[in-house]
């Protein structure tokens, strides 16, 4: 297997999400490390999170399956049933399907370090249980939609 040149890796910041939901995101920062190797099943990403900063709005997906290890730092796993603390070494799974929104949150003064592998699903649809928001993606493409169905606006 080719070592990875990390350094090569693409660093994303800004946040997908559309208006007024993006800000949750600020002080994300995602390096894509499954592309820099090629792969196609599952995403790698190796991401940090400021303080104050979240992983994402609290989702599920119905068909990709999630994963994280934590790295350096401490997270707050927020899910359905409440709040766990994560440290160096703890991990984290969420199977495709399962109706549990999920995210993590950096509540420390320090930067947190994890590791989020990721299926890759040709379809998707992830749902947002705390605000009026529904991702799909198919051979169209990627969009937010409100929980009607309703598109958000195309944003540049």
């Amino acid at each position: 297997m080719p070592k990875i040149d990390i350094a090569r890796a693409e660093v994303r910041t800004r946040g997908v999400y559309p208006q007024p939901h993006r800000a949750v995101t600020d002080g994300r920062e995602k390096a894509a490390l499954g592309n820099v190797a090629g792969l196609t099943q599952f995403g790698v990403n190796l991401t940090r999170l400021k303080p104050g900063a979240a992983s994402a709005l609290r989702h599920w997906h119905e068909q990709e399956d999630e994963f994280i290890y934590v790295i350096e730092g401490e997270l707050v796993l927020v899910e359905d049933g409440g709040e766990t603390l994560l440290s160096p070494g703890d991990c984290a799974g969420f199977k495709a399907g399962v109706p549990n929104g999920h995210q993590l949150v950096n509540k420390s003064r320090s930067d947190a370090l994890y590791l989020e592998i990721g299926t890759r699903a040709v379809t998707e649809r992830a749902h947002y249980p705390d605000v009026d928001l529904v991702l799909e993606r198919d051979g169209r493409g990627m969009r937010f939609l409100h929980k009607s169905g309703e598109p958000y606006p195309q944003e540049s």
